[in-house]
């Protein structure tokens, strides 16, 4: 008897971890919009584990996003906290995240009524201006570039 109560929970055991392996092997889970689904985690390894599962056009976005704010703060820290990428200085805080969303992406500046000249979209938070990056519109890269190296002197989010 204990011989199959044992080579049954082997047998659940296997099963799982198969099912654990095929759910790994199709990748990320895309949540409401297709925004991945990745867990919490610090440093540039989760940030582009998410920029990889976003889908279509949003991923090279995702990788320009990146690569521009790297380039305007080479010292930047990095985590996914909540589904989301967030970009900081360290010691100071978080200064910047962004979002996948059905037809767009959703920069957030967290300081961004402080930024010259605002980003365009407004928020119900006091200080949080946001940009939206759709498909066929493009973004101004400069401007974005001007936009994080403000927003990385500023004093950033505790989160």
């Amino acid at each position: 008897m204990a011989d199959t109560v044992s080579s049954r929970k082997s047998a659940k055991v296997a099963t799982k971890a198969a099912k654990t392996s095929l759910a790994g092997a199709s990748g990320p889970k895309l949540l409401s919009g297709g925004n991945p689904q990745i867990a919490k985690g610090y440093g540039d390894a989760p940030v582009q584990a998410y920029i990889a599962a976003m889908t279509d056009w949003k991923s090279d976005v995702g990788r320009r996003i990146d690569a521009l704010i790297a380039q305007a703060v080479p010292d930047v820290s990095k985590a996914v906290k909540w589904n989301s990428p967030f970009y900081g200085v360290e010691g100071q805080g978080w200064f910047l995240s962004f979002h996948c969303f059905a037809k767009y992406i959703k920069v957030a500046f967290f300081r961004g009524t402080s930024l010259q000249p605002e980003p365009p979209g407004a928020s119900k938070q006091k200080d949080v201006r946001y940009l939206d990056i759709y498909e066929n519109d493009g973004f101004d890269e400069d401007r974005f570039s001007d936009w994080v190296r403000q927003a990385s002197q500023l004093p950033g989010e505790r989160m």
